[in-house]
């Protein structure tokens, strides 16, 4: 495999089969987070007189911010504004992480490794810039060529909206990307917009989920593997187109990733 060029965004991906872009969720992909987010969601019930289990917390990895909100709002009865919810939570987060960043293991290393390569970075997550921020200020400066906030799309992950438009900004074409997700919505929102998606599970089961390759951890994980799933992602998508041109019926569900 042939080293890309030193900008990082030129040159032929085809002749060096690297993904065009790496896309990395950030809440329980990028740094472990997600517990911080189920004790800020159970203080903030309990105010409310109202129990906050596991199961419950879990339910929510993955939404947006403001779906969230609105669950907490109209289904737990926590009487806020949206926006006083989000603010209220996301502070809570925002300080656990600020002390010492829960890295996820071996995120940080596949990270530099990308980086290092020249290939596009992009963080593509539902948190809002408060969250983004702190988490890439304890990075290398010039971490990631793009970063796609939760208020930044008007439909959230499992839309595939928000790796829609960290790959236009990149310039560069989903299918020929990579994403790294943890959870059911994240992973179905990199999936559907065209991605080759691989699942690392952390805080919620990812059971029933399809299309997307599955690994227990990042530790060891390299962009030489990487570029091995893209690879298996373009065959997977010839031979869909294959086959539906064999048979005459056009996708009713638009690109579909194969892992």
């Amino acid at each position: 495999m042939s080293a890309p060029d030193a900008g990082g965004f030129g040159g032929n991906r085809q002749e060096t089969s690297l993904p065009a872009a790496v896309l990395f969720d950030l809440d329980g992909t990028l740094v472990d987070s997600e517990p911080l987010w189920f004790e800020a969601e159970r203080l903030l019930v309990g105010e409310y007189g109202q129990d906050w289990g596991p199961e419950q917390a879990r339910h929510l990895v993955g939404w947006s911010l403001w779906d969230s909100a609105t669950y907490l709002r109209e289904e737990i009865g926590v009487d806020l504004p949206n926006a006083v919810i989000i603010d209220r939570m996301q502070s809570h987060v925002v300080a656990g992480v600020a002390k010492a960043p829960p890295w996820r293991r071996g995120a940080k290393a596949l990270l530099a490794e990308v980086l290092a390569a020249g290939v596009p970075t992009g963080l593509v997550t539902m948190s809002y810039r408060q969250m983004t921020d702190t988490v890439v200020q304890a990075l290398p400066v010039g971490s990631f060529h793009t970063v796609v906030s939760g208020e930044e799309v008007s439909r959230g992950k499992p839309h595939p909206d928000p790796y829609l438009l960290a790959a236009d900004r990149l310039g560069v074409a989903a299918p020929d990307c990579i994403a790294i997700e943890d959870s059911v919505t994240g992973a179905t929102s990199a999936r559907d917009a065209g991605c080759a998606v691989l699942v690392v599970p952390a805080a919620a089961s990812v059971e029933g989920l399809s299309g997307v390759t599955f690994r227990a951890s990042l530790v060891g994980m390299s962009l030489a593997g990487l570029a091995e799933l893209l690879h298996e992602h373009r065959a997977g998508l010839a031979e869909l187109r294959r086959d539906q041109s064999g048979s005459g019926a056009g996708s009713s569900t638009g690109i579909a990733a194969t892992g």
